[in-house]
């Protein structure tokens, strides 16, 4: 594999990384709100009933190559940073 490539490859991965980070900030601001509606209205914060659906929809629309226990994986590790971040505000 050529330089060029090797740095073209680590540049698309460094856009693809950043966008991820920009994606996971939105969430949380977007949960956030929720959590306030939610609270506002007396609801818990946490559905499990939710978080399972969550789950279910990413492992349909998952055409690979991350594994459906890698993405088991990044989604509850992803529920777990939005509430250990939120829990912090």
């Amino acid at each position: 594999m050529s330089d060029g490539r090797v740095e073209e490859l680590r540049a698309q991965i460094g856009e693809n990384d950043r966008a991820i980070v920009s994606a996971v900030n939105e969430r949380l601001r977007l949960v956030a709100e929720l959590w306030v509606l939610k609270s506002e209205q007396g609801l818990g914060r946490v559905d499990p009933e939710r978080e399972r659906r969550l789950q279910a929809e990413l492992a349909a629309a998952n055409d690979g190559p991350l594994s459906d226990a890698g993405l088991e994986h990044l989604v509850a590790e992803l529920l777990r940073l939005t509430k250990r971040e939120l829990d912090q505000i």
